[in-house]
């Protein structure tokens, strides 16, 4: 049993065992944000139900951006494994077709492989946008491409459904 550990701006930050996030809120450093109450931890003077999303009381100090290279499994997790173009996931492609990476500006033109110009697409969707600029065949993708929080990628992985509303804002 894990408990998600909440920034005091809400920006999540890691994950602790339950017991520690107990510890946390009895020495009011943090809050319970979301509870399961059907397990509750017990001592001879307080009960406490299952923590699975903590907030911290004081801002922890964190790196803005915690930069990792442009990956095809970060790009991926980022794009939620949906074609930026036809905005279908990867459990609706038809059987011969798979997810590919695509460059919004083709490299032939310029385009950098950066987050902000990398997105993910079915390779139907890459080979009818080809070597041309989203203007130039009227395919532009369905979210802006952006670097995304590393962190908040890296625990959205292991998130519940509870937990996984508070990582996705952040995505």
């Amino acid at each position: 049993m894990s408990s998600l550990v909440l920034n005091a701006s809400y920006e999540p930050l890691t994950y602790v065992s339950a017991e520690r996030a107990i510890k946390l809120i009895v020495q009011n450093k943090a809050d319970i944000v979301e509870a399961d109450e059907s397990v509750v931890f017990r001592s001879e003077s307080l009960e406490i139900p299952y923590p699975k999303v903590v907030r911290l009381i004081m801002f922890v100090e964190i790196p803005k951006h915690m930069r990792k290279r442009v990956s095809r499994k970060m790009v991926m997790a980022r794009d939620k494994y949906t074609c930026q173009y036809c905005n279908r996931h990867r459990t609706q492609l038809r059987k011969d077709e798979r997810l590919t990476i695509e460059h919004v500006k083709p490299k032939a033109k310029g385009g950098q492989t950066t987050w902000d110009n990398i997105v993910t697409a079915c390779n139907t969707c890459n080979w009818k946008k080809g070597n041309r600029l989203p203007w130039e065949v009227h395919m532009y993708p369905t979210h802006t491409p952006k670097e995304p929080r590393y962190i908040s990628i890296v625990l959205l992985e292991k998130a519940d459904e509870t937990q996984r509303k508070w990582i996705e804002k952040w995505c």
